[in-house]
């Protein structure tokens, strides 16, 4: 029996058979409806004191029919038989309006968000009427034609933003068509009979559309091969204004420094996250409406989700949804180059992933024994499910390994009483570069986040603080650190951060030229705080003072008397730096 969608209570049996009729109508190809069909569908509407809803396919079937508004009876994303930026879905929407206007803003928005070929709406008599000359009586008094035109969205240069320093662009709304529009377009008839509209080839129109259509996908596509990306950015409470703003921009620079092309960013101000959505219902219908438009094959959400939230978001805008957690996670895997480095990774991965597989959980297994676990035996999912704890325990032994190896090259250097400062601070600080330039290291560096993951120790000689006599020491460039950096990444890396514990002394780096240094320096200190084992003492170290503004670097000298003010890339106030890390160490190793 065909299904019909939608509001159905108290439909009679009778009114439901009448719906269920309407699979059973053909439609000439070449045209958007026919008259007999039309006024059919106008009539049961008007019966039913509700809108009418009947989904065609280009073959002219009848795929879908439900009671209630486009909004209300539109199909999933994920139930399109086709869907891109570069076509429409090959679905035309024949809707009743009990109302004589135009469709809504809500059904032109549902037309976009399932790429109609057309939205038809049939205004509907309550009674019908006799047509002039009298015959047969009818119930449409007039229509409305609305369909997607094809426009080159106006895009702020995300990444122009990022590289001049400026505020990224962020949107709240997604407004309809016009020449101001924003993202959302689209053309909508005068009212026209219902003569007029079965008169006009369908096949034409959609031709043509489709046309245009694939020449803008052509155009978008050029030198991208890369994903192209919606942010979306959750405000509660407990974030100020400027905190939710560098949050955004940061997102952006990870986003770009995995390889995606950032095309926009929404954003929501909520008192406390949507338990399903993370965000609201029409917020999740802006979402996706702006991800169809702009072409993004991407959702990336500022926050950490859960598996549930990540599934109803995926199935409601038809788009990949990942979390900041994923995307830093994928940045990881890019840049690990030693053997130690991509273990700790996939070590990661696996923790993040095995909560995530779709199905049964842990408890509902069927291997525990009792009532209810008894059947068919181990299914597919609690077979990866085991393989992943495998891999994971297999993992697990082997960084137990790794610490215990590198455990034993810190002794060494302690018997040899050589001292160990670690170089801590926020990625992108400038610690790899300072690295290189102070022990010709040649660590790689470049303007991203987490451009360097792998610890490097080099030798450093330094006047000793009271003989002035050389002395070497030991530094090592550890993974830059991150604002609320996963709990995943903290357990797998445990080795690598084990070198901050172990190290008698923590030189840590701050970029001044960054407006939320004084962020930046909170976020170390917090991850700092949360070690197993409490790190020695540190220097604070300003890194790029030749872009700061003077400002912050009247700030920073007025709050940090005791730091050290230097620029790496340009070799400014390394002398004093060496000073006072001979200082540093000298106190460091009298207090041990």
């Amino acid at each position: 029996m065909e299904t019909i969608y939608g509001l159905l209570q108290g439909l009679k049996s009778s009114q439901l058979k009448q719906l269920q009729r309407l699979y059973h109508q053909r439609i000439p190809g070449d045209r958007i409806t026919t008259p007999e069909f039309a006024q059919r569908l106008a009539a049961i509407s008007a019966e039913l004191s509700e809108p009418v809803c009947a989904y065609i396919n280009r073959r002219g079937q009848v795929i879908r029919v439900g009671v209630g508004t486009p909004r209300q009876t539109q199909i999933p994303p994920l139930e399109l038989p086709r869907y891109g930026a570069e076509r429409l879905s090959g679905i035309r929407c024949i809707a009743t309006n009990l109302k004589s206007e135009p469709p809504s803003v809500a059904a032109l928005t549902a037309m976009a968000l399932q790429r109609l070929d057309v939205l038809v709406v049939l205004s509907v008599t309550g009674e019908g009427f006799e047509r002039r000359g009298g015959g047969a009586t009818g119930y449409v008094k007039e229509t409305y034609l609305a369909h997607l035109v094809p426009n080159q969205v106006l895009r702020e240069d995300f990444s122009s933003a990022l590289e001049k320093g400026t505020e990224v662009p962020t949107t709240n709304g997604v407004k309809s068509a016009g020449a101001d529009s924003g993202v959302a377009n689209w053309s909508v008839s005068p009212a026209m009979s219902l003569d007029m509209l079965t008169k006009q080839d369908f096949l034409d129109l959609v031709d043509g559309l489709e046309a245009e259509f694939q020449r803008e996908f052509i155009a978008q596509q050029v030198d991208s091969d890369s994903d192209r990306v919606l942010l979306v950015g959750v405000m509660t409470d407990e974030m100020t204004p400027q905190e939710f703003q560098y949050g955004i921009e940061e997102l952006a620079r990870l986003v770009d420094t995995a390889g995606g092309e950032v095309l926009q960013a929404v954003t929501q101000k909520r008192s406390r996250v949507h338990p399903q959505t993370v965000v609201g219902e029409g917020k999740v219908q802006e979402i996706a409406l702006t991800a169809q438009t702009i072409g993004a094959n991407l959702i990336v959400f500022n926050r950490d989700l859960s598996p549930a939230q990540v599934r109803n978001l995926e199935t409601q805008i038809g788009v990949r949804v990942v979390d900041r957690t994923e995307v830093i996670l994928d940045i990881f895997a890019q840049r690990a180059q030693s053997g130690a480095g991509k273990l700790q990774v996939e070590l990661a991965q696996l923790e993040y992933t095995l909560p995530r597989l779709t199905g049964r959980g842990q408890a509902m297994s069927r291997l525990g024994g009792g009532i209810g676990t008894r059947g068919p035996g181990e299914t597919k999912l609690e077979t990866e499910r085991r393989a992943i704890g495998r891999r994971i325990a297999r993992l697990q032994q082997e960084v137990n390994q790794l610490q215990a190896h590198r455990s034993r090259l810190r002794q060494n250097r302690q018997h040899q009483e050589v001292p160990s400062v670690a170089l801590v601070g926020y990625t992108n600080a400038g610690k790899s570069t300072l690295l290189n330039v102070l022990t010709n290291a040649e660590v790689y560096t470049a303007d991203q986040l987490f451009a360097t993951l792998d610890p490097t120790t080099r030798r450093l000689v330094i006047p000793d603080a009271v003989t002035e006599q050389p002395m070497p020491i030991v530094l090592t460039d550890t993974v830059g650190f991150i604002h609320e950096l996963p709990p995943a990444l903290m357990d797998a890396f445990r080795a690598t951060l084990e070198e901050v514990t172990e190290a008698d002394a923590l030189l840590h780096l701050v970029d001044l030229s960054h407006p939320a240094w004084h962020s930046h320096i909170r976020s170390v200190m917090a991850i700092l705080s949360e070690m197993p084992v409490t790190p020695g003492p540190a220097l604070v170290a300003f890194n790029k003072i030749d872009c700061a503004n003077s400002e912050a670097l009247a700030s920073a000298r007025e709050e940090f008397p005791q730091a050290v003010f230097i620029s790496a890339s340009e070799r400014l106030g390394l002398d004093t730096l060496r000073e006072k890390l001979a200082q540093l160490v000298h106190y460091a190793i009298a207090h041990r």
